[in-house]
């Protein structure tokens, strides 16, 4: 492989302009065929084979019309002090707000309070619900507009209102700013790093365009495959992460043989076929990650895995191909320019042989393996403890800051109605067949009502066909307490009970159930799901190594860096440890995705930074140097590069943890926190140090192993025998510096 990668390399160095066209090509034809495609469909949130999406979907069959997982909200009005809701004037506004948006855009339905009884106990509370014909992400602005502009004439009439539900949920792509502002930290860390803005643009321009392509791509082939928007929130975030990382380990590689006195053409060649060798890699590790996630039975995540592996395919192709090309533009200019010169460059290398900081680090663990081994492995358990106690949901308006007019909506229906009111369950009762539809129907809804932890029960409100029945029980508790999902639990328990005795079906749904059940299929599949991405990682891994104990140690040092970033996630915002700190005002259960869409990412990026720091040690084990020195030169070359790759990361990502929603907030301090554990813990101390105690016995592999797997030369071994070529008059790469060796 290697020797291919560099002859691709090479060619891509010498027909730079032929394949920095091509690029821009099939980038402008691709843009153009995004531009021309009709509008993808919507994804949903659809959840097969859980109870709450078969009543979802018996709800749209037997309600024709009533869109059952529409958008919705709540206007909930609350009196001035010493007043009743219920009074004449106040009485009078709260209708003329319904009746203002009864026939607004996208609204099915205006249910008010005093027809439905939904005004509290003491009088002064009272709230209505608004139904719109879009899926919650999709109400128009000019519906929310005239929701909000409703709900300020009754604020002006004396009122206290405040809008809660679905309707008000962001359509958009939250995070472009945070977006920026990682995008900019990166461009600073790679100038440091590289001490050239030439090689620290480089990687940026590819990478953007790279994630263009592949955004366009899925844009374009959106309503073919059915990928929507929401699609390539997943590709953006990884073809970014990821095609930064490709390019600067294929810059530095190339910067590497400059300063060891190749040609800029063999240079790039040589750049392609050991970096890029682990670029592939590194690459099929994350596209395994990312399809991985098609286990997991949820056709959302199943797209937004397969569309972000197919950026990760076009990163690393960029990587291997137009990195290359832009650096046969580029020539020696990537180098500082005191290294430019051979002359000041021989001298820089002489005035610098003291040891580089990777260098004077990994002497220091190979020094205390045992010590810094054991220190890293107890730091990153006791920050693991607290995700033995992780509790999984969807984080609702309760999450949300105290500023937003969803959370004090929230509030108000809690102090005025209870805090079940806020997550409703939805009863359906299929009667079909039965003799007695409603006698069935009133007979579960005595029977839930009896049960401890239900404050009230509607009345059973029946289709057309009066066959089926919809009957709303409240819980006592909110929508992510522990005691809520008891309750559907003990419902559902008690539905085959209610089946012998009435005939009807009964089934829970509603979003508060929907959120449980998403919760449970998550944490269910949770194990297949490591089986799956970890057990091909590590074949994976004995293929690139050729080693057995060295991919048993990458996997291991994944799971503790992942399940240390998970107990951070549940002491600050399960626990609220430092919450005020980053702007938590509510803390409660993990959101349902996280684990998994944590482990799917950072298992990819853990892999990319295993990968090229661990060939490079392999690299020069294999070229006859002993382990312990083979460790130090990993270190090295590479140790620098690595930890601007994670830095960059961490920045990105912890540039999510500024936003208001909670879940992005979230996101970004969970990913963050499991980049720093990974690099800087696991990579940077674990893997040296296990490497150092395990010595040759870390490359060792059984004799049968060694006649199936296949040699495939990652290390580049075989570039050795590859004849010096001569260099091409007028390649316009410069001079080519006198041949030492400098750690970048």
């Amino acid at each position: 492989m290697a020797t291919f990668l560099y002859r691709l390399g090479r060619w891509s160095f010498l027909r730079r302009r032929l394949v920095t066209l091509l690029w821009v090509a099939l980038l402008a034809a691709v843009g153009v065929l995004a531009a021309k495609a009709p509008a993808a469909p919507d994804d949903g949130f659809a959840m097969p084979g859980t109870e709450a999406q078969k009543a979802f979907d018996l709800m749209d069959e037997r309600f024709p019309g009533a869109m059952s997982d529409g958008a919705s909200a709540r206007i909930v009005f609350v009196a001035p002090s010493g007043q009743k809701i219920t009074a004449t004037e106040n009485q009078q506004t709260v209708e003329r707000t319904v009746a203002e948006l009864a026939h607004g855009e996208q609204v099915v339905g205006a249910a008010g309070p005093f027809k439905t009884g939904a005004v509290s106990q003491d009088g002064t509370t009272a709230y209505a619900t608004i139904s719109y014909d879009a899926k919650p992400g999709k109400v128009s602005t000019g519906a929310t507009d005239a929701l909000e502009q409703a709900a300020q004439h009754a604020r002006d009439a004396g009122l206290t209102v405040d809008i809660g539900g679905t309707a008000l949920m962001a359509g958009g792509e939250a995070g472009g700013s945070a977006e920026a502002i990682g995008m900019a930290i990166s461009a600073v860390v790679l100038v440091i790093t590289f001490g050239s803005l030439l090689a620290a643009g480089l990687p940026l321009l590819t990478a953007v365009i790279g994630v263009g392509l592949g955004i366009a791509l899925i844009t374009g082939l959106g309503s073919v495959l059915g990928l929507s928007s929401t699609t390539s929130t997943l590709a953006m975030m990884l073809g970014l992460a990821v095609g930064i990382d490709y390019a600067v380990f294929i810059v530095s590689r190339y910067r590497a043989e400059l300063l060891d006195g190749y040609a800029p053409k063999e240079a790039a060649g040589r750049a392609a076929g050991t970096a890029g060798s682990a670029v592939v890699f590194a690459g099929l590790t994350v596209i395994i990650a990312l399809a991985g996630l098609s286990v997991v039975g949820i056709p959302l995540l199943a797209k937004m895995g397969l569309a972000a592996a197919g950026t990760v395919v076009i990163a690393v192709l960029v990587a291997l191909t137009l990195v290359p090309a832009l650096l046969g533009f580029i020539g020696q200019r990537v180098l500082p320019r005191k290294l430019r010169n051979p002359r000041r460059a021989a001298a820089a290398a002489g005035a610098g042989a003291r040891p580089n900081g990777g260098t004077r680090w990994a002497r220091f663990v190979l020094r205390r393996p045992v010590a810094v081994l054991v220190g890293s492995v107890i730091g990153l358990g006791v920050l693991a403890l607290p995700a033995l106690d992780l509790r999984l949901g969807l984080p609702g308006d309760e999450a949300k800051p105290t500023s937003t007019t969803q959370r004090r909506a929230y509030d108000h229906l809690s102090e005025g109605f209870g805090p079940g009111f806020n997550g409703p369950l939805t009863l359906l009762v299929d009667a079909k067949g039965v003799p007695d539809p409603k006698g069935a129907a009133q007979q579960v809804a005595d029977a839930v009502k009896g049960l401890p932890g239900v404050v009230a029960v509607t009345p059973a409100a029946f289709n057309q066909a009066g066959d089926t029945a919809l009957v709303t029980a409240m819980p006592a508790t909110g929508p992510s307490e522990a005691a809520t999902t008891d309750l559907v639990h003990a419902i559902r328990d008690k539905a085959p009970g209610l089946k012998s005795a009435t005939g009807a079906t009964v089934l829970v749904s509603g979003p508060t159930a929907m959120n449980i059940d998403v919760s449970q299929k998550m944490n269910d599949a949770l194990l297949p799901y490591l089986a799956v991405v970890v057990g091909l990682a590590v074949v994976l891994l004995l293929v690139v190594f050729r080693s057995v104990l060295v991919p048993l140690k990458a996997a291991a040092g994944f799971l503790l860096s992942v399940a240390a970033a998970l107990g951070a996630v549940v002491a600050v915002f399960q626990w609220g440890w430092l919450a005020e700190l980053i702007g938590i005002e509510q803390t409660g259960p993990v959101m349902s995705m996280m684990p998994i869409f944590m482990i799917g990412v950072v298992f990819g990026l853990a892999m990319d930074y295993e990968v090229f720091l661990v060939t490079r040690i392999r690299e020069a084990y294999v070229h006859g140097e002993e382990p312990g020195e083979a460790v130090v030169t990993g270190f090295r070359y590479n140790a620098r590069v690595v930890t601007a790759a994670a830095l960059i990361m961490i920045s990105v990502f912890a540039g999510f943890i500024g936003m208001n929603e909670p879940m992005i907030k979230m996101m970004g301090f969970g990913l963050a926190a499991a980049v720093a554990f990974d690099a800087f813990v696991v990579r940077m101390a674990i893997v040296p140090a296990a490497l150092a105690l395990l010595g040759r016995r870390a490359w060792w592999l059984p004799r049968p192993l060694e006649r199936i797997v296949p040699d495939i030369d990652v290390e580049g071994a075989n570039l050795r025998t590859e004849p010096p070529l001569p260099a091409a008059p007028g390649d316009g790469t410069g001079t080519e510096p006198a041949r030492h060796s400098v750690g970048v």
